[in-house]
């Protein structure tokens, strides 16, 4: 017999997760609540744990084929140990906070008569008041930039006791809760929502105050994102990057900003290759900005035909191909073969990348879906478009945790080339906080 235990929000969760791995006969032995631990549990919720069996004879029927993808460990704040990211000396922070208990205090007054004497109540979305969220609005500018300040500096030693000052634990908790639930609304994952909390609150239990607190949340959560890898040009190689992705999410006009930047502000040699075939007046699009950039357009039908012109390229000394490929549906297992194809069969001779082109509009569950099929075929790095479309951006945190891929652009536009950056650490977490 076979026994494992299977975790869910729900009891009903967890029970169909032990059904798809172990099929039908699948034996419930044991239901179990795990609540949650802490100074924080008043606004986690409960999970439920099953344990199920199934004869040995008949085999486990995983619906789940591919490697699941492992998450990096969270560890325990430390300032020092954190480099090059660095917390502002406190004299500093004392400049930019010295009303943040006082500011907290009268945002939220007839919740603090409410609350006197009472547990803490549940998350709630809407406690979060708008004073409540100019205020930390108004921190998160002065932190910002703080940190840039700090950042073009050597490192200094500092001292966490600096920082640490009593703060009455009911203030910090309902401070803390104001950004969970800001961080729940911009969509992040409930998962790593408590990823976060859980560091804040090995703060929480030193005293911290409340700008160490917001402090701390915003260098972890630049730390998660880690640092953004744009294209880089190999001095002695072809550089050849190929853009993956599912239809619709702007790879074309993507490839057209990044050409732009290259050829016209770095003066470099670029091509542009579609194998794009599939879609109707795909390589013309491709063409009219081909012609713009006054650089050349090739049309590529096969691996063969692809590694003959990057020879030529190569041969004519050019810094940077661009290869467009056929944004097809991630469940077509034949297009995606072929893209796989084409990648694979590139000589070592160029200096190869893949970017998964993702649009921050598309439902967190369909992301996951697609990051499922292309992590199993292909090493990525992540480019994220249509940050114009929406006003939350928890789903670029959850694929930066999910996947554990580099994060390189963000697109917001269909202006060439003015509508693409450098992924903006700093600003995306500022406005996971509730900043603009």
């Amino acid at each position: 017999m076979t026994i494992k235990k299977f975790q869910g929000k729900t009891e009903a969760e967890a029970t169909a997760l032990a059904k798809e791995e172990f099929g039908t006969g699948t034996v419930i032995m044991n239901v179990k609540e795990i609540k949650p631990k802490g100074l924080l549990r008043s606004f986690k919720t409960s999970m439920y744990e099953v344990t199920a069996a199934i004869e040995e004879s008949e085999p486990p029927q995983s619906l789940k084929q591919a490697a699941p993808v492992s998450m990096p460990t969270v560890g325990n704040i430390n300032v020092a140990a954190d480099e090059p990211i660095s917390i502002p000396r406190a004299e500093e922070m004392k400049e930019v906070f010295a009303t943040v208990e006082s500011t907290w205090t009268n945002s939220m007054p007839q919740e603090k008569k409410e609350e006197k004497g009472t547990p803490a109540e549940s998350v709630n979305t809407s406690a979060a008041s708008n004073s409540s969220n100019n205020n930390l609005e108004e921190k998160l500018e002065n932190l910002q930039s703080l940190l840039e300040k700090k950042l073009s500096q050597p490192p200094e030693e500092q001292k966490e006791e600096e920082f640490l000052k009593e703060t009455p634990m009911d203030e910090n908790l309902k401070f803390v809760k104001m950004i969970y639930s800001i961080l729940l609304e911009n969509e992040v994952n409930e998962k790593y929502c408590n990823q976060i909390m859980d560091e804040v609150e090995k703060v929480m239990k030193k005293g911290a105050s409340l700008d160490y607190i917001l402090s701390s949340i915003y260098q972890k959560m630049i730390l998660k994102f880690g640092q953004p890898q744009p294209i880089k040009l190999s001095e002695h190689k072809l550089k050849v990057v190929f853009f993956i992705g599912p239809t619709g999410v702007g790879k074309t006009t993507t490839i057209a900003k990044i050409a732009s930047r290259f050829k016209v502000e770095k003066g470099k040699k670029v091509a542009l290759f579609t194998a794009d075939t599939y879609r109707i007046a795909a390589a013309e699009q491709l063409r009219t900005y081909a012609n713009i950039l006054d650089t050349p357009l090739n049309i590529v039908y096969s691996s063969k035909e692809l590694n003959e012109e990057l020879q030529k390229a190569q041969d004519e000394e050019y810094d940077l191909v661009l290869v467009d490929t056929a944004g097809f549906s991630h469940k077509n297992e034949e297009q995606r073969g072929e893209t796989k194809e084409l990648i694979d069969q590139v000589p070592e001779e160029f200096d190869k990348e893949v970017y998964l082109v993702l649009s921050a509009t598309t439902k967190y569950r369909d992301l996951l879906e697609i990051a499922d099929i292309y992590k199993a075929n292909f090493d990525f790095k992540m480019i994220f478009t249509k940050l114009d479309e929406t006003s939350c951006y928890g789903n670029i945190l959850n694929m930066k945790l999910y996947t554990g891929a580099d994060l390189s652009y963000t697109t917001y536009g269909q202006n060439v080339p003015e509508d693409i950056e450098i992924f903006n650490t700093q600003n995306i977490v500022k406005l996971l906080l509730g900043g603009k």
